[in-house]
């Protein structure tokens, strides 16, 4: 094989590293905030039952309030009553009473229907507290793991970088422009092999010359179709 196609499949293997590395790194945000969106929604969930318990707590405290004030009011009722001395007074007065009475048994009714609901809110505010807490812990350990592959590919990268760079020093500057245009429209698959004659980028048949030309090894040969630089090697035979 041509020494510049050793050092081209040597800067290919670089570059598909870097790629991967810079691949990765590019990961790590959408990730993070996944993660911090699942213990956001966890914990809002957790935000909104907890509400609710509050607010029902509050509308059983009101009506608790009412049933006092209208029991302050039927005693006062009861004074007024028993001090009167006209008959028609004192209908009056029971009729107060046992109106009040009747909406307090109402009232009392509907702090029942608060209670039971409170209940049942309490146990999915235990539930759902259980689940934020449960999924924050797993999401932190998870985002400190996350920190730590960062930095590691960060690390990594940086030795990728300067690997590469080694590498295209070592590249003819005649050829290196070809090997950097094709990088940028090819990806990472530039040097390729042509067993059976077959382009390893594109997949078309090479005509019988460019094959021969690539098995000759004496110059740089190109797919006509693709573009990639091909190579030949024995074990291609079978």
């Amino acid at each position: 094989m041509l020494p510049i196609l050793e050092k081209l499949l040597i800067l290919q293997d670089r570059d598909r590293k870097l790629l991967r590395l810079q691949a990765d790194l590019q990961s790590v945000p959408p990730q993070r905030d996944l993660l911090q969106g699942k213990a956001a929604r966890a914990q809002s969930d957790f935000d909104t039952v907890k509400l609710r318990g509050k607010q029902l707590e509050s509308d059983r405290k009101k009506l608790e309030l009412e049933v006092a004030t209208k029991q302050d009011f039927i005693r006062k009722c009861e004074t007024q009553q028993g001090a009167t001395k006209k008959n028609e007074e004192y209908k009056a007065f029971q009729h107060q009473i046992d109106t009040t009475r009747l909406e307090i048994s109402a009232l009392e009714d509907q702090q029942l229907d608060l209670m039971e609901r409170a209940e049942v809110i309490a146990g999915e505010v235990a539930a759902a507290e259980k689940i934020a807490k449960s999924l924050k812990s797993n999401v932190d350990n998870q985002l400190a793991d996350l920190v730590s592959r960062e930095a590691s590919l960060k690390q990594e990268l940086q030795s990728a970088i300067a690997a590469r760079a080694a590498q295209v020093a070592e590249i003819d500057p005649d050829v290196l422009p070809r090997y950097e245009r094709l990088l940028k429209t090819k990806g990472d698959n530039i040097i390729v092999g042509v067993p059976q004659g077959i382009c390893g980028g594109c997949h078309m048949q090479m005509p019988t010359y460019v094959f021969n030309a690539a098995k000759a090894q004496q110059d740089i040969v190109q797919c006509i179709n693709c573009g990639r630089i091909l190579y030949y090697s024995r074990e291609m035979e079978d």
